[in-house]
């Protein structure tokens, strides 16, 4: 196996998108300890761990509780159900994520998420994912929390379900992030005029990623992020390793190429996007 290029510039970066609880890392021999001294060493200083069911909520809240601060690493979560865990939602789901959510500040429960449509697996039934998202969107607005967006090959049922609530009135002004975008540029824009942010990632390194360069020259820069979605998405010159926090700062460098400045730019526009994003 090679090597990892890990980065040796400057810069202070906030991976708003990690999945560090997952098994991937501890099968691989690697701990949590490992990454965030990794990533401290990179200048990562903030990480933002997504929770996908109720299961990997508990886990998030929980490593923020035994290891934030740790090397210096400000560490906050998210709770939520992911559409591929739709069919397993239950109303004892919802009353858990409710309980978390009312003492979100407490444990450093930044958002809902991740939650949306997932029609690439349909590993959830579709109507039932639609079902799920709705009573997440309504929790949003119910706890005035953000919401982390999953979307794959479902942007139109998406996006209507977010007009519906817009048309309410009961999508926030600061709704949340679209995480790890893949919309096309059209539906991205109006993504961005209901008011999420963008969340870039490892793909936008890729050399056949084609939209993703485009929405990285048009999204407006206060609403552009960046995330890892480690284990997954590693970002070149990584490619085919294990992503960690500690590379995000390469997909702040092909932002930085696309956009024409430099990584330090982008490293503190997306710094403070990110905190104002998770109103931290």
């Amino acid at each position: 196996m090679r090597e990892p290029h890990y980065y040796t510039g400057s810069g202070v970066f906030f991976d708003t998108h990690a999945h560090i609880y997952d098994r991937k890392f501890s099968e691989a021999g690697v701990s949590a300890s490992d990454l965030l001294s990794r990533a401290s060493a990179a200048g990562v200083k903030r990480i933002l761990i997504p929770g996908d069911s109720e299961e990997t909520s508990r886990k998030a809240v929980a490593m923020c509780e035994d290891l934030n601060g740790q090397s210096g690493v400000e560490l906050f979560c998210s709770v939520g159900v992911h559409p591929h865990e739709a069919k397993d939602y239950t109303d004892a789901t919802d009353e858990y994520l409710r309980a978390e959510l009312e003492h979100r500040k407490d444990k450093r429960i930044c958002a809902i998420g991740e939650i949306g449509l997932d029609y690439y697996y349909d590993l959830s039934p579709r109507d039932v994912q639609q079902e799920v998202f709705r009573r997440q969107l309504q929790m949003a607005y119910e706890l005035d929390t953000p919401i982390i967006l999953h979307e794959r090959d479902a942007t139109g049922d998406c996006l209507d379900i977010l007009r519906e609530f817009a048309g309410r009135g009961q999508l926030r002004g600061n709704p949340g992030v679209c995480h790890c975008c893949s919309m096309s540029p059209e539906a991205a824009r109006e993504i961005v005029k209901l008011g999420f942010y963008i969340g870039f990632d490892g793909p936008l390194t890729f050399k056949n990623n084609k939209k993703g360069p485009v929405l990285a020259q048009e999204t407006p820069e206060d609403r552009i992020v960046i995330e890892t979605d480690s284990p997954y998405l590693t970002p070149e010159p990584n490619r085919g390793l294990q992503n960690e926090p500690c590379f995000v700062p390469y997909v702040a460098q092909k932002l930085a190429e696309i956009r024409n400045t430099d990584i330090e730019r982008i490293a503190e526009i997306t710094y403070h996007n990110g905190s104002k994003l998770y109103e931290i």
